[in-house]
């Protein structure tokens, strides 16, 4: 969904004995700055608490029949409050912002028309109300908190998002790991994601009814793609493609936007057959989130910062502990999106598993946001933490020598390494580039999920 395709409601109040061309030409402003943000928006003339209940008639009739995921309602100044509820309250299950415009200065004299005085005898009430809402205000001669409307829509477009994805698991609970289960009736409420499981067998048979012709075609692609460093035996890639390509089908069929595989007790246990190839072409040419081993809590985080920011949502696990910083990195793969120039993939072995292909390429450093969603019983927070990812050199004991550079970044954190630690929820962090924290706290508020937040202005 584009900006465009996406809308939210507009909606100026203002008390009826303001100067009402002043508070006019605010409203005005602000729904033009409101506009510059791409979205298509519905709107309505400025409302106020005039006697015979006028403005709140006409814009109650403009907003009926429209559809709309976010409404602003916008104070230009004083307001008494039963004429913002009578427009809010059809409204209330739809997020809102509560945003207070502010007066002027001239030549050191302040003049206003006291909309935090209307936005403060509301906030209180529109929480006691229920109502899913941020709170923002203009302060006199700085600009306006466009950039926090804009994360709180995001995220209430995510949240509508969400409640139609699903995630598939194929197999279940690798390794009988705990911290990769999930509450399926909590996470359907809290979220609406629904969790399809496939059995791997089924995978298989539909492996074996893939034709040789669209084997080929995938496989033409990554030799040209990839970046194959030593020789790949053909019919180890071929398998892994038809496995692929039998994913994607199922995918299709069901409507997943996430997948996860039985990895270590299942592909590589069962079936002989490391997936990390498999796991890349989901990622980057099915475009779907993928995380290893069952995880499906890693996966509903994937979703969620795929939604909030646009960004393929690689997983990464820990490796190490330093005092202001951690290493992170996969021990089979990352999507192309999150590497630096081509994918780089060697054949290469770990211990009684041989005969897999690893992605060896080195990751994009820069700003970066780490997250994971949890859950104990239906009590959910999230774990959110900033810091900068530079490269290292390590490598990982038990690989054929000489050790492959797996995909990894040493991330230096914006909060001492013991306090983010001591909070942390499983060994898949979620990665997004860029400072994602205002996106991912306005959806954690919208859905009444706990926030854990590390970053540089704690």
């Amino acid at each position: 969904m584009n900006q465009t395709e996406k809308k939210i409601a507009f909606v100026p109040f203002g008390e009826i004995n303001s100067p009402r061309e002043l508070i006019a030409q605010m409203a005005a402003a602000a729904l033009e700055e409101v506009k510059g943000l791409g979205y298509a928006v519905v709107s309505t003339d400025l409302v106020t608490d005039d006697e015979a209940g006028t403005d709140v008639a006409r814009a109650l009739h403009d907003l009926d029949g429209q559809s709309f995921d976010a409404l602003i309602v916008c104070l230009t100044g004083w307001i008494p409050s039963h004429a913002v509820i009578s427009i809010t309250d059809p409204h209330r299950q739809v997020p809102m912002v509560l945003w207070g415009l502010a007066g002027k200065r001239t030549n050191g004299h302040i003049v206003t028309t006291a909309a935090q005085a209307g936005t403060s005898a509301l906030r209180k009430v529109f929480a006691d109300l229920g109502y899913r809402f941020t709170y923002l205000y203009n302060i006199i001669d700085n600009p306006s908190p466009l950039e926090k409307i804009d994360s709180f829509i995001q995220a209430a477009f995510a949240q509508k998002a969400l409640r139609s994805t699903k995630i598939g698991m194929v197999g279940f609970r690798d390794m009988r790991l705990y911290n990769t289960l999930y509450e399926g009736v909590s996470l359907k409420s809290k979220l609406g994601i629904e969790v399809e499981f496939v059995e791997m067998l089924e995978v298989v048979k539909a492996s074996e009814r893939v034709e040789a012709s669209a084997v080929t075609a995938v496989l033409n692609t990554i030799q040209t793609a990839w970046n194959f460093q030593g020789t790949v035996d053909r019919q180890f890639l071929e398998q892994g493609i038809a496995y692929y390509l039998a994913i994607r089908k199922i995918a299709l069929e069901k409507g997943l936007d996430a997948i996860s595989l039985k990895d270590v007790d299942g592909m590589k246990k069962l079936l002989s057959y490391p997936p990390a190839v498999v796991f890349m072409l989901l990622a980057d040419e099915a475009g779907l989130c993928t995380i290893p081993e069952n995880d499906v809590m890693g996966a509903v985080t994937q979703l969620i910062v795929k939604q909030l920011t646009g960004q393929s949502a690689a997983y990464l696990e820990f490796y190490e502990y330093f005092e202001d910083s951690v290493l992170m990195g996969v021990p089979d793969y990352v999507p192309a999106e999150v590497v630096q120039e081509r994918v780089n993939v060697l054949p290469a072995a770990f211990g009684q598993i041989s005969g897999g292909l690893l992605n060896v390429s080195s990751m994009r450093e820069g700003r970066l946001t780490i997250a994971r969603l949890s859950n104990t019983g239906t009590a959910y927070t999230m774990h959110i933490a900033t810091g900068e990812g530079h490269l290292c050199s390590w490598e990982e004991a038990g690989w054929t020598q000489p050790a492959p550079q797996l995909p990894s970044l040493l991330i230096k954190l914006d909060t001492k390494t013991e306090q983010f630690v001591q909070q942390i929820s499983g060994q898949h962090y979620i990665l997004a580039y860029g400072d994602c924290t205002s996106l991912l706290v306005d959806f954690c508020r919208l859905n009444d999920i706990e926030i854990i937040l590390h970053h540089a202005a704690n």
